[in-house]
């Protein structure tokens, strides 16, 4: 990795502010770092453009590679019993949040939170490769369930690395700019998914679908070590390190977070509702195999509006979060209603009537749920959060939110019981409920300022 300085006045150091500026939008002379140490501010062109880079490879390999359609994809083309696809996302889920509480505290006792992340990211992009492997070389209901402890691996990985990039970003960007850097890495990482898409549904049309699958996921792999590098070149200073728990202690001061404040408590319960909307995918994809089966131009055809979604979706919604990440919340919910709604008219057209460019508006429309959801609840935790205390906010919540994505697997057994449009109709009415409970949640700035019921 090249050594990007952050001191303006080099040629790099210029290229890196032009880019700072482009990024973010920040034309000022005058730069406003609140939240951070005045240190950190003289390397915030470099750290935000690193953070840029970062996110859009990891967020391009979570489109090209990632449990939430290819992944299933590839288990479906060999064979693998749908109950180990049902599973996929609310594993990657339960398996990212409930060990966290285990790693905050350890990762609260170093100075540089970074390597954390990096070394998260490795193991990341080694479970990929190794899933590809799998499908390609086991039978399918072996390559079913050694995905699914893979998934685990890279789902426990993942959530360790949220708890240290969240803290990272709140030492290394500013209040104001943290929403707009989230989307940024999600729309360029989009737009690379947009491209990857394009070649899936024209330039490997009558390709070995399980070859090409696989293919994906050995690049999402070096996407993940790219990220790594990206994130290793931060430059963050040493933060505070006394103040670490043991699990116990952990849980402990969560429940005391939650016993404290009532806001605390109404953001968590909003975050536990909004779940559905980011495991739902896969469950989409198995309304659409069900209406036009499951080839690779159709797939490509999602991959694309998957990513068009967040690059028309993430830097606006991003910037709105900076502005009301509770309302980009509750946006979202309003679309996870609308994308049920949408995907059962579509339905109720017919082999003859619908196609997947048709069923693509619903990937368009869950794309902007799911960003909005990511999007706000991120921006809306650290900013609401204590600077001193926002791993153990982050980590609790994560945790919690990790135990109920459990249960959400068993949605899978109520599309093969009935159907996966009566899978759809309920994440509908989900959504209807993600509304109601959002609503009731205070806005960032009174979060903790709230103790009420």
């Amino acid at each position: 990795m090249p050594d990007l300085s952050g001191v303006t006045g080099s040629p790099q150091g210029d290229r890196l502010d032009r880019a700072y500026r482009i990024l973010s939008g920040d034309d000022s002379d005058e730069r406003a770092c609140s939240a951070i140490p005045e240190s950190a501010c003289t390397e915030l062109p470099r750290n935000y453009v690193l953070n840029v880079l970062n996110g859009a490879a990891s967020k391009l390999s979570e489109q090209v590679a990632g449990p939430n359609l290819v992944i299933p994809w590839l288990l479906a083309a060999i064979g693998t019993p749908a109950v180990f696809i049902g599973f996929l996302m609310p594993l990657k889920q339960a398996g990212s949040l409930i060990p966290q509480m285990l790693v905050s505290g350890a990762i609260r006792r170093l100075p540089r939170r970074k390597w954390v992340w990096v070394g998260a990211g490795t193991v990341q992009a080694l479970a990929l490769v190794l899933v590809a492997v799998a499908a390609l070389l086991l039978p399918p209901l072996a390559a079913g369930a050694v995905t699914l402890v893979l998934i685990l691996a890279f789902s426990i990985a993942s959530g360790t690395a949220s708890v240290a990039f969240q803290d990272v970003m709140g030492k290394t960007v500013p209040k104001g700019q943290r929403g707009g850097l989230l989307g940024n890495r999600a729309t360029i990482g989009g737009a690379l998914a947009v491209a990857a898409g394009a070649y899936l549904q024209l330039g490997v049309a009558g390709a070995d679908s399980v070859g090409i699958s696989a293919s994906l996921l050995a690049a999402g792999g070096v996407l993940w070590l790219l990220a790594a590098a990206a994130f290793a070149a931060v430059r963050e200073d040493p933060g505070a390190t006394e103040g670490g728990r043991n699990l116990i202690s952990e849980l402990r001061g969560g429940v005391g977070l939650l016993a404290r404040y009532g806001g605390y408590r109404r953001f968590l319960l909003a975050r536990i509702v909004l779940l559905v909307v980011e495991i739902s995918m896969p469950f989409y994809a198995l309304h659409a195999q069900s209406l036009f089966g499951g080839d690779l131009p159709a797939l490509g055809v999602f991959v694309l509006t998957v990513g068009l979604a967040n690059v028309l979706s993430s830097r606006f919604l991003g910037r709105l979060a900076d502005r009301n990440s509770r309302g980009v919340m509750a946006l979202a919910s309003g679309l996870a209603v609308i994308t049920a709604v949408c995907a059962l008219a579509i339905g109720s057209l017919g082999a003859d009537g619908a196609s997947p460019y048709l069923y693509a508006l619903v990937f368009i429309l869950l794309g902007f749920a799911e960003q909005g959801v990511r999007l706000g609840r991120k921006t809306y935790l650290v900013d609401a959060a204590p600077s001193e205390e926002r791993p153990l906010f982050v980590a609790f919540a994560n945790t919690a939110v990790g135990v109920f994505a459990l249960g959400l697997g068993f949605l899978g057994v109520l599309a093969d019981a009935f159907s996966p449009a009566t899978l759809v109709a309920v994440l509908g009415l989900l959504g209807v409920l993600g509304l109601a409970v959002v609503a009731a949640t205070p806005p960032a700035e009174r979060m903790v300022g709230d103790s009420g019921a």
